[in-house]
């Protein structure tokens, strides 16, 4: 057995140790004390996994996320999301620890923006004031003039003046639903998440014929084609309030599938389908948010590692855009 030296270099050297746990714990239990003892918050996306969400003391969106992690007065921020979520609470508060349970839960469409070649590509478009989706990493965001949400991306283009021209990045499929629903002809990059592009039109279509009473309900990070057959386009908590609210007794859902777990503890006596992706798999699950886990969330806690950390320059410059975003938030009763 490793003495805690041992263990406390290792996690040091790697951020996180995937170290053997003694079974007989209660890890609900034991991850609630931490929470206590270091006046920890445990902040969740809907896109983690069912035990995950169930310990955390909130769970939502990435705007929900943004706004809580703001006001938050805990001592330490456990983000359970991927690498640029834990970012932005960082960036949001510098003063405080914000841990993520395992560093290599990346992001798709996060990655396919690089700072560099957005940057050259910002440049080109000299007159463009840039509006980047929250999805991104903090060099994007410093990049940006503004961070939107899926939830409030629609109503921030449409407070901002018809003849201003926009960059909207990194996320070619939202900018493009976004762009139909404004009339706006916003520049787009070709940025896109690996989950929400793999949704199979035909599978999906094959699914509403064998289930004609369901409603086909989707994230407008989907394809154009996805969208064009769907009863309702929103963001995750969009998706999940209209089917808590709307009369149908069955949804086939498009996106990812870590959302089924709040519908069904809403809804009991709904059905939920998760829409299928285009390839073996029967449902389309994030690689990175599934990296995270009970046992992870346990020895981030524990240890306190690994830790996001961001040179200040960085920090301030990609605060700028977000808190603009959370102002206008408030002002166009997004909450706050």
């Amino acid at each position: 057995m490793a003495s805690f030296n041992e263990v406390d270099l290792e996690l040091e050297k790697k951020g996180y140790l995937d170290l053997e746990i003694d079974p007989t714990l209660d890890l609900f239990e034991e991850i609630n004390k931490l929470k206590r003892e270091k006046n920890a918050i445990v902040l969740a996306h809907y896109y983690q996994e069912p035990d995950i969400q169930d310990i955390a003391d909130f769970i939502g969106d990435s705007l929900g996320l943004a706004q809580k992690a703001a006001k938050t007065d805990a001592e330490i921020i456990v983000f359970a999301g991927v690498h640029f979520m834990a970012e932005t609470a960082k960036i949001l508060n510098p003063h405080k620890k914000v841990l993520l349970p395992d560093l290599r839960a990346g992001c798709s469409l996060s990655d396919s923006c690089p700072p560099g070649l957005f940057k050259a590509f910002k440049d080109k478009h000299p007159e463009h004031l840039v509006i980047s989706y929250i999805n991104c990493s903090a060099g994007i965001k410093a990049l940006s003039d503004i961070i939107c949400t899926s939830s409030n991306a629609k109503l921030i283009v449409d407070s901002l003046p018809e003849d201003q021209k926009i960059i909207f990045a990194p996320d070619k499929n939202l900018g493009g639903y976004i762009n139909k629903v404004s009339g706006r002809n916003m520049v787009l990059w070709n940025g896109a998440c690996m989950v929400h592009e793999l949704f199979s039109l035909s599978k999906i279509t094959k699914l509403m014929e064998r289930h004609p009473e369901a409603k086909l309900i989707a994230h407008p990070e989907c394809e154009d084609a996805i969208l064009k057959i769907a009863d309702f386009i929103g963001s995750t908590t969009q998706l999940l309030d209209f089917a808590k609210k709307d009369k149908a007794g069955s949804f086939i859902v498009a996106t990812e599938t870590g959302i089924l777990h709040q519908m069904i503890k809403n809804s009991p006596e709904k059905t939920f389908i998760a829409a299928p992706p285009d390839n073996a798999c029967a449902c389309n699950d994030c690689p990175h948010m599934k990296l995270n886990t009970l046992e992870k969330l346990y020895l981030c806690m524990k240890y306190e590692l690994p830790e996001i950390n961001m040179v200040e320059e960085l920090r301030l410059a990609a605060k700028k855009p977000i808190e603009r975003m959370l102002k206008m938030s408030i002002e166009l009763g997004l909450g706050g």
